[in-house]
């Protein structure tokens, strides 16, 4: 029977392990694998059942529920011990490119389990969730603006603008054709629902004193460049419940006990940093806020953060939620282990698809194969038929004559 490889699902954890295990170093904390354990044996190496079960489980979760029949799977590890075998007897394990890459792997693993081994004996409890629900959004009563914008470089392109609508110009599509962050949305500067805060302060300043209807008469300046602002309207913020927000609040805190972990480790620690820190950093694009040291939170692009209802979420939780997923400078280490996830996840559900179309495709190659021969197994045994009864006919016809 001739085999043929699955695509390497879990690539990345087995290879380590199987490189670990046979590694140079005989004394690795890699515990051997008895015959009794084992699903395969492969030139005196024995393969473990637990790697054929965490690949089985590997295909379950990520391979959207696609299976594989155990032989195939039992295949796909013999080939990859084989391979890891001639790798070691060509000592590529001693190539200095393959050590740095498994310590990389290695630390980047090690770091996963200190996260989620932190995240599971220090779980967030009800009581947490609630102090952070009554303090950063129960007692928010706010009011939030929906407003649009035109931003443009200079204050005399926002004058000219000023006095187009002073005309009676449409606002929506004078941001299309201005607006530095609408020429390619071709949303009429949209701003969304947001609240004061949200906005760095001479926007904010200016969205509140506007009357609804109104746009400002006078260009603001911000940091981005300047505006020409309409306020479209205004409520009242009504808190959402607890259980609608629940579900936004666990990570947040999560993220917030590992920060705080970690930052304890750097206090405890003996740190000397060997490289020289005054090298001045490259000049930010314009309007590249995080690259200039500002406040994510305080971007005129408005990121909500809504409840089960539709409802934005308080502006403490929403502006905190901004500064923990944008600010590259203050990354956690839960960001660099979901973002390793994410990628993982992508490789292997690629590589699922891949599988699929593979065997789908034989599958039709089959059913052809199959028809194929049926028909021409048909034709044949029409022909037969036809044969037949000419010769039936011919016979009677010579009797006849006679």
């Amino acid at each position: 029977m001739k085999k043929k490889m699955i695509p390497l699902l879990i690539a990345g954890t087995a290879l380590i392990a199987g490189c670990d295990q046979k590694g140079t170093d005989s004394s690795s904390a890699t515990p051997a694998v008895s015959k009794a354990d084992a699903v395969a044996v492969v030139n005196g190496q024995y393969i473990a059942k637990s790697n054929l079960e965490q690949l089985e489980k590997e295909i379950a979760e990520r391979g959207h529920g696609q299976t594989f029949p155990k032989e195939r799977l039992i295949e796909e590890l013999i080939q990859r011990e084989l391979l890891v075998q001639d790798a070691i007897q060509k000592q590529l394990d001693k190539s200095a490119e393959v050590i740095a890459q498994l310590d990389s792997a290695k630390k980047t693993l090690l770091t996963q389990a200190d996260v989620q081994n932190f995240i599971k004996a220090n779980p967030v409890t009800d009581a947490e969730i609630k102090a952070e629900y009554d303090s950063k959004v129960a007692g928010e009563n706010g009011t939030e603006y929906k407003a649009r914008h035109i931003l443009v470089k200079t204050e005399e392109e926002a004058k000219k603008l000023i006095a187009e609508l002073d005309k009676g110009g449409d606002f929506a599509k004078l941001a299309n054709k201005n607006s530095l962050d609408a020429k390619e949305s071709q949303n009429g500067g949209d701003l969304g629902w947001f609240v004061a805060g949200q906005m760095v302060a001479p926007f904010s300043e200016a969205v509140v004193k506007l009357e609804k209807g109104k746009y400002t008469k006078t260009p603001v300046q911000t940091q981005f460049g300047w505006h020409v602002i309409l306020r479209e309207d205004s409520r009242k913020q009504t808190p959402p419940p607890l259980e609608a927000v629940k579900e936004q609040l666990m990570p947040y805190l999560q993220r917030k006990k590992v920060q705080n972990m970690v930052e304890t480790l750097r206090k405890q620690a003996k740190v000397e940093i060997l490289v020289p820190l005054t090298d001045k950093p490259a000049k930010a694009p314009a309007g590249d806020k995080a690259a200039e040291g500002q406040p994510v939170a305080e971007e005129v692009v408005v990121e909500e953060v809504k409840d089960k209802s539709g409802k934005t979420v308080a502006e403490g939780v929403a502006v905190e939620e901004v500064v923990e997923e944008k600010a590259p400078a203050e990354a956690t280490v839960t960001d660099k282990a979901a973002e390793t996830a994410k990628a993982v996840e992508k490789k292997v559900e690629k590589a699922a698809t891949e599988a699929s179309g593979k065997v789908e495709e034989t599958v039709k190659s089959a059913e052809k194969t199959v028809e194929k021969a049926a028909t021409k197994a048909a034709d044949k045994v029409e022909e037969t038929a036809k044969a037949a009864e000419k010769a039936a006919k011919k016979a009677v016809s010579s009797e006849t004559k006679k």
